[in-house]
């Protein structure tokens, strides 16, 4: 606690810094290897793999999905870092975080090199003004070019107007994974010394004004089960003292609140710590403000003028948040009302700033708007596993309208995959109205494409790429901007199997509609009206019974059924429902459940609204 106090007072024993790269190109596996080489733990101290992925689905998934802040002290030089996601979809994330750092690290896979989220996190970057670090990571991986990833990394410095200062980045080469790091790539690595060196020397400490009034820009919010809310940024002016006088300011000059920072907090490692003092360039986090949020400056009572807030990108998809209202309703979950939903909602887009709720004019449904399937599907899944039920609708892509013409999103995509599959995906994406922009090998019999795509083009279009890919395709993407709107593009080709009944799926009936196409359901598996229960083979929905059994009689034994031999139904994850829906479709999400259904269940109301909607 000494050393931590004494680091406060020492402005220029002080770096901020962000680590900035595309999806998987080892942001947290370095961070984890600077905390054992700090210090900051014992020897013999158990520390998970990608401890800094501390959220269940991030370490489910392999991703990082909030920006988080850690600290350690090295060489007496206290090292804020601030780990941030790789995927687009996160990029809100990314984007209000560098506003409180003053520089960053940009790791860049040695044999993937410059991706989609690299551009466009280096885009920010340099828009602010910050000298990035370049790091070129896993250099030991098989398949490594460090030489023409650089040549790469810095065609793009160029392409994106780097500055004379900005184009003579430092460069290092690393292997996170094994904890060391070289200046010159023909090097014996033996720790990560050479990249903390460069840190130091080459990020500016922060620009210290004491003697001014306090002022904070809330770039984080989080929630602690003993202070209640937390809100994490950095002091761009003047000090702070426990139960000192505040008040929170919008964006517009309006106070929102006035309140007393109850607590201080620090951070170390990956805990936060209390402290009695804060002073200009700290990142720190505090508590006792009810209403303050992200992109909010909380300040001494005598500021009134806010503090500039980067402006974040706009969101690019939106879906349909509702009440379950199927016959199950209520089996699973506890949170079933419009209320719950609707609060829950307000309480993810106060501290996700990338997403937007508003209501709609429909009874008990929400419009969220995000950056992407992957943002909102994460969100789902969040509050599925908090115990909530609710229907969502098919994403849909947010247009914009200048001059009288209809503008619509548009994506950066990357795909690698074999040479065999070239030709297939290129059709395919042309279809979707997507433009080849580049196409070169990537070593070991790959491909690596370029398209611009419009976002409405790979809605629903993963799973069926990793059908045509065998599984070995990688698709990765990024919003570049909005273009003149592309013309209509064709939807699932095949229909539905819709139940007519109202029971459980018994394997007789199933048995007769496995000819008809691909169930999704198993024997024993509650059915209602309405719900999709497989994919038709055909074109056109068909209303199916699955409840049929067989009718038994004195030469028909019940026990005959034991013959019958099922294909296994194909299951689905919930982005793979979300994309397999129409327009009239819906997924029904429960704690322990995933199902689809017809928006509307009543098969009379239904034809009636599909001859009104045509």
């Amino acid at each position: 606690m000494k050393l931590l106090v004494r680091m406060h007072k020492l402005k220029r024993e002080l770096r901020n810094l962000a680590i900035i790269a595309h999806v998987d190109h080892g942001k947290t596996t370095l961070v984890d290897a600077m905390f054992k080489q700090s210090g900051l733990f014992r020897d013999n101290q158990k520390l998970d793999v990608c401890a800094m992925d501390c959220n269940t689905l991030e370490r489910e998934r392999g991703i990082t999905i909030l920006a988080k802040c850690t600290s350690f002290v090295w060489n007496n030089i206290k090292l804020n870092i601030i780990d941030t996601p790789g995927h687009a979809d996160f990029g809100g994330e990314v984007e209000r975080i560098l506003s409180m750092v003053d520089g960053v690290l940009l790791l860049v896979d040695a044999s993937e090199g410059p991706m989609p989220q690299t551009k466009f996190v280096l885009t920010k970057a340099l828009g602010l003004g910050l000298r990035p670090i370049v790091v070129i990571n896993k250099i030991d991986k098989q398949g490594a070019n460090p030489d023409g990833v650089l040549d790469d990394i810095f065609d793009l410095f160029i392409a994106l107007g780097a500055t004379e200062g900005q184009l003579d980045f430092p460069v290092i080469y690393a292997s996170g994974r094994n904890g060391w790091a070289v200046k010159n790539v023909n090097d014996t690595g033996v720790d990560l010394t050479p990249l903390l060196e460069t840190i130091v020397s080459h990020i500016p400490a922060p620009v210290i004004d004491e003697d001014a009034p306090f002022q904070l820009l809330v770039t984080m919010l989080d929630y602690d089960q003993y202070v209640g809310r937390v809100l994490t940024g950095k002091i761009l002016k003047g000090s702070a003292n426990v139960n000192d006088a505040v008040h929170a300011i919008r964006a517009d000059g309006k106070i929102v609140e006035n309140a007393r920072l109850t607590k201080l907090l620090a951070f170390e490692g990956l805990k936060k710590i209390p402290i009695e003092h804060a002073s200009c360039g700290d990142i720190i986090a505090i508590a006792g403000l009810e209403e303050a949020t992200v992109a909010d400056t909380i300040s001494s009572i005598d500021v009134k003028t806010p503090l500039k807030a980067l402006p974040i990108d706009p969101p690019t998809l939106s879906m349909i948040f509702s009440i379950n209202d199927s016959p199950l309703a209520g089996k699973d979950g506890k949170k079933l009302t419009s209320r719950m939903i609707w609060d829950r909602l307000q309480k993810e887009a106060e501290g996700n700033i990338s997403i937007t709720v508003k209501r709609t004019d429909e009874q008990d449904s929400f419009e969220v708007a995000g950056r992407g399937e992957l943002q909102l599907g994460i969100l789902i899944e969040t509050m599925r596993r908090e115990g909530f039920e609710l229907s969502v609708s098919r994403p849909h892509v947010l247009y914009k309208m200048e001059n009288g013409q209809k503008l619509e999103p548009m994506e950066e995509l990357y795909v690698d995959l074999d040479d065999e599959f070239t030709g297939t995906i290129i059709e395919k994406i042309t279809l979707r109205k997507g433009s080849l922009l580049d196409m070169r090998p990537s070593g070991a019999g790959k491909t690596r494409l370029q398209f611009l795509i419009p976002t409405r083009g790979l809605i629903g279009y993963h799973s069926e790429f990793l059908t045509d890919t065998r599984g070995s395709g990688i698709m990765n993407r990024s919003f570049v901007g909005y273009e003149p709107y592309k013309g209509p593009i064709d939807g699932r080709n095949k229909g539905v199997l819709v139940s007519n009944a109202d029971g459980s799926a018994v394997a007789y009936g199933l048995f007769f509609l496995e000819e008809r196409g691909v169930l999704f359901v198993k024997a024993g598996d509650p059915v209602y009206v309405g719900m999709i229960i497989g994919e038709h083979s055909k074109d056109n929905s068909l209303d199916v019974n699955p409840t049929k059994s067989k009718q038994l009689t004195n030469i028909r034994a019940a026990g005959k059924d034991d013959n019958i031999k099922l294909s296994p139904p194909r299951q689905m994850s919930l982005e793979q429902a979300l994309s397999y829906i129409q327009d009239d479709e819906l997924v029904e999400i429960t704690p322990n459940a995933i199902r689809l259904r017809k928006k509307y269940l009543d098969p009379t109301v239904r034809k009636k609204m599909s001859r009104s909607a045509q």
